[in-house]
């Protein structure tokens, strides 16, 4: 669900830079009734030993930060498997081709330690590969591999320089973080032979109506099967060229740059929110909701979190913006949205923002996504916003002032609790209906334009 609002089009993820006040250290936190740190069993112990056997030096002491802190036995899975479950699971059985099992759990161990190293950066590829896949891209594209500037283009888009994967990123950020054995069990289906992961989810948190919620699930043509009107079994996976991403990490990975199961991750969280036609080579997309070939939109992006947190999450749209791309006000106060972002960190939730940038015409030139962590008020009684940002290259959190950031917010993805009696709701399924319906309607115009012309 969401509130009516303008949607800015063409503001994909892309680099952009900010007044960072301060960056501070990650400490994992949980509720006392979620907190557990001592195995109760035998086959826990023995899980923790074998998965020990298997880490270097410096994954074993994070193995023990990971058991010191509540972390490794947490549960808040789909399926009520901990951490430990997903780990050993990784370190005992197949992986897929070309993903070698001490690398995955490395990387796994090192992400829910500290969730801020997750990072949207790519890897560049080795100059011995690029031929090879530049041959691969040219003929899933139907490309002439025999002329040199089609031949140039395909380069060009498989030399990814900025990713406008924002959206993936937070949300695998928000997943490690808030729900850690949902994530490593997300990691130990899509590094299986199988490479994918199932998840159950309740039809109530995307619609109030089942009908609609089965609309949006053959929208965005998420693999599902239904055994009742309640629930739905989905299927998630990444697209096909992830894999040749994380292998290319696996031996090829730089300081800086993703991870093997970050490039899996947000190729999963892609392909989910562009109806399945994610291209992790060249990090383009097609879809019917979105023009723009880079990125998700505001709609794609809430069915992604609420379809992967199995939650009722609303992206509230705070500006309004008219038909070519202009900020030209507000949909509320900023009082109310510094009251909203509050309520939502109170119940426990990360914020996961949109916010944008405008030239001096007030026209929007730059999108991104960032989450909000926390808040706090300086010494001079200012409020500052605790944010994680996976493309400013700091593994840490950074500071925003709220003056500074407030403004820029173009929309926040908030727990239906919080706003529901601020704002006039309309269904999601609606929303995006409405969107298609109107961008198929300007494409018919364009080509009709074209057909006289």
């Amino acid at each position: 669900m969401k509130k009516t609002s303008a949607q800015p089009e063409g503001a994909s993820c892309s680099y952009v830079s900010n007044p960072i006040i301060n960056t501070i250290p990650f400490n994992p936190s949980f509720t006392a009734s979620a907190l557990r740190t001592r195995m109760n069993s035998q086959e826990e112990k023995n899980k923790y030993n074998t998965i020990l056997s298997n880490l270097d030096k410096t994954s074993k002491k994070q193995m023990k930060e990971l058991l010191k802190s509540g972390i490794l036995l947490n549960s808040n899975s789909n399926d009520k498997s901990t951490v430990l479950d997903n780990l050993y699971k990784i370190a005992t059985k197949e992986r897929a081709n070309g993903l070698p099992k001490e690398i995955i759990l490395k990387d796994t161990i090192t992400t829910l330690v500290d969730p801020h190293v997750i990072t949207q950066q790519f890897g560049d590829i080795p100059k011995e590969m690029k031929s090879e896949l530049i041959d691969t891209y040219m003929s899933a594209h139907k490309m002439d591999k025999d002329k040199l500037i089609p031949r140039k283009l395909a380069q060009l888009d498989i030399d990814v320089e900025h990713s406008g994967t924002c959206v993936a990123s937070s949300i695998e950020f928000n997943l490690a973080k808030k729900m850690p054995s949902e994530f490593a069990r997300f990691v130990e289906g899509i590094t299986s032979p199988r490479m994918a992961v199932d998840k159950t989810i309740q039809l109530k948190n995307l619609t109030d109506n089942t009908l609609d919620s089965i609309w949006l699930l053959n929208a965005f043509e998420v693999p599902y099967k239904m055994d009742d009107f309640n629930q739905a079994h989905l299927t998630f996976a990444p697209d096909k060229n992830a894999y040749i991403r994380a292998k290319i990490q696996v031996a090829n990975r730089d300081g800086n740059e993703r991870s093997v199961v970050d490039a899996l991750m947000q190729g999963t969280l892609m392909q989910i929110g562009s109806q399945q036609t994610y291209d992790s080579l060249s990090d383009k997309r097609k879809g019917k909701f979105n023009q723009n070939d880079k990125g998700l939109i505001e709609f794609e992006k809430t069915f992604t979190e609420s379809v992967v947190e199995d939650k009722n999450k609303i992206s509230v749209t705070y500006q309004t913006v008219d038909d070519n791309a202009r900020l030209i006000g507000y949909e509320t106060d900023f009082d109310t949205m510094k009251r909203q972002i509050s309520d939502a960190l109170k119940l426990g939730e990360n914020v996961i923002i949109g916010y944008t940038q405008i030239n001096p015409d007030n026209e929007i030139i730059n999108g991104h996504e960032i989450t909000i962590i926390g808040e706090k008020y300086d010494k001079d009684g200012n409020l500052i916003y605790i944010c994680n940002d996976t493309d400013d290259d700091i593994p840490n959190a950074v500071e925003y002032s709220a003056e500074y950031l407030l403004p820029k917010i173009h929309h926040a993805g908030l727990p239906q609790e919080v706003v529901k009696d601020d704002v006039k709701l309309v269904e999601n399924w609606v929303e995006g209906f409405n969107s298609f319906n109107q961008m198929r309607k300007k494409a018919a115009e364009q080509q009709n334009g074209k057909n006289a012309a």
